[in-house]
C-alpha cells in the first residue's frame, strides 16, 4: 500500500483513537468528581451529626482543619472555611435524594455557586439541573445568575404556538422568553444590522445564551422561492429537537405582521431544505420588545411552529425582578389557602 493510501486510511482511524481518549478522560474526570463530591458529602454529614449531637461545636471544627493540615500537609480543600461548607451542603440536600444525584455531577465549586446565590430550593434545583444539561462553566454559571434566568423563566415562561406545542413539546425546556445579549455592547440607537453583525461576531457567546443544543448553519442564509431570491437572518439546528431554527431579528416592537415573513420562510425551509428525517422546521421572532397580550393573540390561530421572543441588550435589574418574584410566591400561596 503507498504511502498517501495509507494517509487516507489512516486519517479517520486516528479520529477515532483520538475520541475514544478524549471520551476515557472525560469518564475518568467524572469519576474523580463523584468521588470527591461524595467524600465531602460524607465528612459535611459526619460534622453535621457531631454538632447536632452535641458532642462537637464550632471550635473543634477549627481544631480538626489545624489538625489536618498538619498531619496532611499535601491535602488541600480542607480549610475551616471548606469545613464548614462542607456541613452546609450536607444540611442543605440531606432530604432530597434526587436532587443529591444532581450534585455529584457538577465540580465542587459549581456547587458552592449554586448553593451560596440561590434563595430558596426551587431555584437550586433549577440552577443544578440546568448546569448538569448545559454544562455550563463556573463562569458561565455565574453569568446565568446575573441574568436573573431562573426570575424570568419562572415570571415570563416561553410564549410558544399551538403548534409548536404540540410538533415540539420538549420546545418548552429549550427556548426563553427574553435572551440577554448584553455581550453585544449595542447602542441604543443600533440597526438591525448592528444586531445580526453582532451575534455572528459574538457566535461563541450567542450559542451558550441560547443553548447546549443549537449548531449553527448560517447568516443571510439564502431561500429562493419562484424566480425571487430571499434571505434568512440567522439559521440553526437544534440536535434535541432535530429541526431547523430560523430566526428573524426585529429591532422595533413585535407586530403581528410579522410572523408572515417568518411563516413564509418556514414553509420554504420545510419544503426545500428541510432533510427527509428532520422534524418541521421552527421559527423565533427576536424582538427588542413585545406585549405578551399581543404575542398570545398572535400566535393562538398560528398554524406554524413559531414563537416570539424579546432580546435585552443590558443585564437585568436582579433585584427588581427577585422582588416580583417574592410578590408572585406571595399570590400564589394566598390562592393556595383560599382554595
Amino acid at each position: 500500500m503507498s504511502k498517501s493510501n495509507m494517509s487516507n486510511v489512516a486519517q479517520p482511524d486516528f479520529a477515532e483513537v483520538v475520541h475514544l481518549i478524549t471520551a476515557a478522560r472525560q469518564h475518568a474526570y467524572q469519576a474523580v468528581n463523584t468521588t470527591l463530591i461524595e467524600l465531602y458529602w460524607q465528612v459535611g454529614a459526619y460534622i453535621s451529626n457531631k454538632i447536632k449531637a452535641a458532642e462537637w461545636g464550632d471550635g473543634v471544627v477549627d481544631a480538626l482543619a489545624k489538625h489536618l493540615a498538619t498531619t496532611q500537609p499535601n491535602l488541600k480543600g480542607f480549610t475551616r472555611a471548606n469545613l464548614f461548607r462542607m456541613r452546609q451542603f450536607y444540611e442543605t440536600y440531606q432530604s432530597d435524594q434526587i436532587v443529591a444525584a444532581l450534585l455529584r455531577q457538577l465540580p465542587w465549586t459549581h456547587n458552592l455557586i449554586i448553593m451560596s446565590r440561590s434563595k430558596h430550593a426551587e431555584e437550586r434545583v433549577f440552577y443544578l439541573n440546568m448546569a448538569v444539561q448545559e454544562k455550563w462553566s463556573s463562569r458561565e454559571l455565574e453569568r446565568q445568575f446575573n441574568t436573573a434566568l431562573f426570575e424570568r423563566m419562572v415570571l415570563n415562561p416561553v410564549k410558544l404556538s399551538t403548534t409548536l406545542r404540540e410538533t415540539h413539546p420538549e420546545a418548552l425546556n429549550v427556548f426563553k422568553d427574553s435572551y440577554v445579549v448584553d455581550f453585544l455592547n449595542l447602542p441604543q440607537g443600533h440597526s438591525e444590522a448592528n444586531l445580526q453583525q453582532g451575534l455572528i461576531s459574538k457566535l461563541k457567546q450567542f450559542l451558550i445564551e441560547l443553548g447546549r443544543d443549537f449548531c449553527f448553519v448560517g447568516s443571510e442564509y439564502p431561500v429562493q422561492v419562484g424566480k425571487q431570491d430571499f434571505a434568512i437572518d440567522l439559521l440553526f439546528f437544534h440536535r434535541g429537537l432535530n429541526a431547523l431554527v430560523a430566526i428573524e431579528l426585529k429591532i422595533d416592537r413585535f407586530s403581528p405582521s410579522h410572523l408572515g415573513q417568518l411563516n413564509f420562510y418556514l414553509e420554504a425551509l420545510d419544503r426545500d431544505h428541510k432533510k427527509p428525517h428532520e422534524n418541521p422546521a421552527i421559527g423565533v421572532l427576536l424582538c427588542a420588545s413585545k406585549d405578551d397580550e399581543v404575542v398570545e393573540y398572535a400566535l393562538s390561530r398560528s398554524l406554524s411552529p413559531a414563537m416570539i421572543a424579546e432580546y435585552q441588550t443590558q443585564l437585568p435589574d436582579k433585584k427588581l425582578l427577585q422582588a416580583k418574584l417574592h410578590e408572585f410566591y406571595l399570590l400564589n400561596l394566598a390562592q393556595e389557602d383560599g382554595v
